[in-house]
């Protein structure tokens, strides 16, 4: 739940993240593409992805019981 006040910011930090992201994500392939190959930075990447999200799922365990609209009035 963000409270009202606070929405504006939480608003402009999420597009920062969200902005830099594109750019920052394009950087690492480009340099890993240069520095490995193509398909070796593909099947890399995939595998740090699935990585992240196998150990985000199993130490984030309320994420699994978040019900979503909860707090909505």
């Amino acid at each position: 739940y963000t409270p009202e006040y606070m929405k504006g910011r939480v608003s402009a930090v999420n597009s920062i993240f969200i902005g830099s992201s594109n750019e920052i994500g394009a950087f690492e392939s480009g340099t890993a593409a240069k520095l490995i190959g193509t398909v070796p930075s593909v099947v890399f990447g995939g595998l740090m992805t699935m990585l992240v999200v196998g150990i985000t799922s199993w130490k984030a365990d309320q994420l699994r019981k978040l019900e979503m609209g909860a707090g909505k009035k």
